[in-house]
């Protein structure tokens, strides 16, 4: 059972970053283009266009890293309690 539930675990964590890799990316860089840089700021199509694909890409590696972060953790805890047995 231990195993059955840590795979679901993971697979839950994997679904949830997958889930957000895809949204948060792409929601930002409309948003942003959309009210901050043309409605805020008061710039062009072509320039809102650079900067928010910038605000994406530095999405795309902050939620690479909280993954990176969040499994190096999951599996740490995971080989603790393995070896307390």
């Amino acid at each position: 059972f231990r195993t059955e539930g840590s795979l679901t675990s993971t697979l839950r964590t994997l679904l949830f970053f997958t889930a957000l890799m895809i949204t948060l990316p792409i929601g930002l860089y409309f948003s942003s283009k959309a009210y901050i840089f043309e409605g805020t700021l008061g710039m062009s199509n072509r320039d809102s266009y650079f900067y928010a694909a910038i605000v994406a890409v530095v999405t795309v590696h902050v939620v690479l890293a909280l993954f990176v972060y969040v499994a190096w953790n999951e599996g740490t805890r995971q080989w603790r309690e393995g070896k307390q047995d």
